[in-house]
């Protein structure tokens, strides 16, 4: 267990000092929900709905939290509008930590569109986009990802394949 992604994946959000997560269900996710909803230093949100999500961690930001949003990559298009007419228009930073479905390995065929549109859509929207593909760096990801959230004062993104789950 101390070597999962998911504990990888939490030391990351540690070291960049976020302390606000709402998170969506999602099967790779669930071991990190679980240990997000017990960390002691992170207020836990569950959401219904990625849009909804990032209501909330707008609010938990205006309020002086630093903000992820634990979600699948699929939720990706539910959550266009939001990010585009709250974050990008205002300038509120949010680290989305995405299960990228749909790419090499996925077994749920309903998976691969979206998987494929992903980062053609964070480009789109000039969200960048990280794509670790080790334990060892997602950390340095995660940090990273959290100050370029900062100093662009934009939605960033972590997209990490089926693959990464399976370390």
């Amino acid at each position: 267990m101390d070597n999962s992604p998911s504990i990888a994946v939490l030391r990351g959000m540690k070291k960049a000092g976020l302390d606000f997560v709402v998170s969506v269900p999602c099967v790779n996710l669930k071991e990190l929900i679980s240990m997000v909803d017990k960390d002691p230093d992170i207020i836990h949100v569950p959401v219904t709905r990625e849009e909804e999500g990032v209501g909330v961690c707008a609010g938990a930001y205006m309020g002086g939290r630093r903000t992820a949003m634990l979600m699948q990559n699929s939720g990706l298009g539910n959550s266009i509008n939001a990010l585009a007419s709250l974050n990008k228009l205002y300038g509120i930073p949010l680290l989305m930590i995405m299960s990228h479905r749909g790419v090499e390995g996925e077994p749920v065929c309903a998976q691969v569109p979206m998987g494929d549109l992903t980062m053609p859509l964070l480009e789109t929207m000039n969200i960048p986009f990280f794509v670790p593909a080790s334990k060892t760096e997602a950390e340095g990801a995660i940090v990273e990802a959290m100050t370029t959230a900062q100093e662009k004062r934009s939605p960033v993104a972590i997209l990490f394949k089926i693959g990464f789950w399976r370390l």
